[in-house]
């Protein structure tokens, strides 16, 4: 895949449907890394990739399971409505946080060298051929496939017949015409405040009497669904054209010259000023109205729309002309998800029902007595959602801590959590029984922060301590500790996962837990919450890894060990999942234990600024991404240790932010028959020949194909299958 995705695929199709061997994107010859020479320092910034560069390639490869014919229909557009709302986070985030750097006229290099000004360039180039693959892919093959295979069709209003068209013009006067506002735009009305990612229709008008031309927005009300059924089953129609067609029904007496829908993207990249706020929940929620209405930083129009009414809006919102993104199809693709969520589940995954852990599992009449504390006591138990069930799992573990009664306390971190959250009835539950419960609730989990503060107050009404967070810190750790009473003494249990508290994404996201009744990590976890809640910050952790303070010198120490192991018995070993490799301070440990010839394997899902590959610098180092049916969100991360392996789950990623700015927890796998299960899991991952992606020293990821005629199965097909037969890695 291109390191700066601007072009398409060079991909060709085989007979059988797969994708060519070498599937690849195309790389501009004006952006390919530089050559580094040898005997540089490592701060050289030809050693580093772009950062967004990076993510907008990991986008690609997001968009590729939506071109790839292997992939059920009904889950391609899924894959496609994911790239577009992917983007439109890219731009809140990143792409607006690099506007603001420049406006403040910010001249500090990013690690590969480069003004905010200059990756901001470079970031446009790259998306305008993502826009137009994403586009025709909509409407040369999704959509005519949609009407082929499936029976869903998304009709034009001019492929309508009379009795569609009186049908919609009743829905329209009854469903859609009370709760639209038309703004006008004239001296004695300003140019109405657009608020974030709305979509709107921009009207020309022209009075019959007077000559007179006039604009005005009218904003397309999606909040109850993008698409509007029609009588027919399975037939539908976009709003906007519903809207757009019976315009002069909402401005009478005018002519409508014409109606152009238009989205805009604000700048979530709010500055907060933590150290300054009396209140964080205050100063959250002003947060939250300031992003609302934060500086544009991107406007989609349809192609159709006319120079004068483009420079109009432009002008109105302050934006500049590469700013524009023209787009031939419906304007965010991401409300395609809903239509990737039809029953027809012909054209879908075939359902996964996660299985219950066998550890878990209750058998016979005696283990039915048994509850989740007296199997922790035995050994330690680790799960793997979503082939294990978060059900009956972690969420038991929960639901028997709130109704045991030899529970007398309960802490938890709150990262991100479901709607109807199973989790945070557990916590009012405990608090209702007389149970201790404190949660920490991060309350700077970025476009998480109403969702969470809402869960804050209903905790805290229930008689749970609830904290907001740390001041200058985000709290991304997930962790729960349960004390419980047993036979005269205090005991603890614990749970430290690399995923969120959320049974719902824990059906779509790969992720790790460790179950625990081990002391040593139960005091770690005391002494962290102690840290969280109160004012601790000398907390010592014999066996928890804990960013900021200790995090970053501990992996220093692990990698430099495995090169002391290397150098020593030539058997040196790392092997590293996670989601996301930007940090420079451990990528230069990385080059440096290449160069010593220690074998490095990245599992990176996501954005990688390390270089692998290159002569003299890493030539050991192999990167390799994969994306498939199940979001890979787990971080794993295994050193040799010449024969007896370190192994550590958590919640940090080998970044900037999780490493410095962010309270992170990794625990110690330290059971051998975990271990091994850990590492064939690593194994796994490292034999896919399907779903991963190769990363090439001059930035193409390069697609993975079987070595053979077989459609061999991915990295989560083959757990997938163990599962289903009972054979757990």
């Amino acid at each position: 895949m291109a390191r700066t995705a601007t072009g398409v695929a060079t991909e060709t199709t085989r007979t059988d449907g797969r994708p060519s061997d070498r599937l690849s994107f195309a790389v501009p010859q004006a952006t390919r890394p530089r050559p580094v020479p040898p005997g540089r320092p490592l701060d050289d910034p030809r050693l580093y990739f772009n950062r967004e560069l990076s993510w907008i390639d990991f986008n690609w490869r997001v968009l590729f399971q939506a071109l790839d014919p292997r992939v059920p229909l009904l889950e391609r557009v899924r894959f496609l409505a994911i790239t577009s709302t992917n983007l439109d986070e890219f731009f809140r985030k990143r792409y607006g946080g690099l506007k603001r750097q420049e406006a403040a006229g910010v001249r500090q290099l990013s690690p590969d060298g480069r003004t905010p000004t200059e990756q901001l360039r470079m970031i446009r180039e790259a998306l305008r051929p993502m826009y137009d693959c994403m586009y025709r892919l909509w409407r040369e093959e999704l959509r005519p496939a949609l009407a082929r295979e499936a029976g869903v069709q998304v009709l034009d209003y001019e492929q309508l017949d009379e009795a569609q068209r009186r049908y919609l013009a009743r829905y329209f006067e009854e469903q859609i015409f009370p709760v639209l506002t038309p703004l006008a735009v004239d001296p004695g009305h300003p140019f109405p405040l657009i608020s974030n990612l709305s979509l709107s229709l921009a009207v020309l008008l022209r009075h019959p009497k007077q000559g007179t031309e006039h604009f005005a927005r009218v904003k397309v009300p999606t909040d109850r669904g993008r698409w509007v059924p029609l009588e027919k089953p399975l037939h539908f129609v976009p709003l906007e054209e519903v809207v757009r067609h019976h315009l002069p029904e909402v401005f009478r007496g005018m002519e409508v010259q014409g109606a152009w829908a238009f989205r805009i993207t604000r700048n979530a990249d709010v500055r907060r000023a933590e150290e300054e706020a009396e209140d964080l929940i205050a100063m959250i929620a002003e947060e939250l109205r300031e992003r609302r209405f934060a500086p544009v930083v991107r406007m989609e129009v349809e192609h159709t729309m006319p120079d004068r009414v483009r420079q109009l809006l432009m002008e109105e919102l302050e934006l500049d002309p590469e700013d524009l993104f023209e787009v031939e199809g419906p304007i965010n693709l991401g409300d395609c998800q809903t239509l990737a969520e039809l029953d027809l589940p012909a054209f879908r995954y075939e359902p996964w029902e996660p299985i219950i852990p066998p550890a878990l599992v209750h058998e016979g009449e005696a283990q039915d007595q048994q509850t989740i504390f007296d199997i922790l006591r035995q050994r330690d138990v680790l799960v793997h959602h979503p082939y294990e069930s978060f059900t009956a799992s972690v969420q038991r573990f929960l639901e028997e801590a709130a109704d045991d009664p030899h529970v007398l306390a309960i802490k938890q971190t709150l990262y991100r959590t479901s709607s109807d959250s199973p989790i945070m009835k557990a916590l009012m539950r405990a608090a209702e029984h007389g149970k201790q419960v404190a949660v920490l609730v991060e309350v700077k989990a970025r476009f998480d922060e109403e969702n969470n503060i809402e869960w804050g107050q209903q905790l805290e009404r229930a008689g749970v301590h609830v904290t907001y967070g740390l001041v200058g810190l985000k709290t991304h750790a997930k962790v729960t500790l349960v004390v419980r009473e047993e036979n005269g003494r205090l005991r603890t249990y614990g749970h430290i996962g690399t995923g969120n508290y959320n049974p719902e994404t824990a059906r779509q996201y790969a992720d790790l837990g460790l179950l625990t009744g081990r002391e040593d990590i139960g005091r770690d976890l005391v002494n962290l919450f102690h840290f969280l809640t109160g004012f601790a910050p000398e907390q010592q952790y014999q066996k928890l890894l804990v960013a900021p303070r200790d995090l970053r010198p501990a992996l220093v120490r692990l990698i430099r060990q495995e090169v002391a192991h290397h150098r020593k018995h030539g058997n040196g070993r790392i092997i590293a999942k996670m989601n996301g490799l930007d940090d420079v301070g451990i990528i230069q440990e990385l080059y440096r234990a290449s160069q010593a010839g220690v074998p490095i394997d990245l599992i990176v899902r996501g954005p990688c600024r390390l270089r692998p590959g290159l002569k003299g610098y890493s030539e050991t180092i192999r990167v390799i991404s994969i994306v498939g049916r199940f979001l890979e969100h787990s971080r794993v991360y295994y050193f040799h240790n010449n024969g007896d392996p370190l192994l550590y789950i958590g919640s940090a990623d080998w970044m900037r932010r999780n490493l410095d700015d962010r309270v992170e927890v990794l625990a110690p796998v330290e059971d051998p028959q975990l271990r091994r299960r850990l590492t064939r899991l690593l194994e796994l991952a490292l034999e896919d020949h399907r779903t991963a992606w190769e990363l090439q020293p001059d930035g193409r990821y390069v697609l993975r194909t079987p070595r053979d005629d077989e459609d061999a199965p991915g990295f989560q097909e083959r757990l997938m299958k163990l599962a289903r037969d009972h054979r757990p890695i």
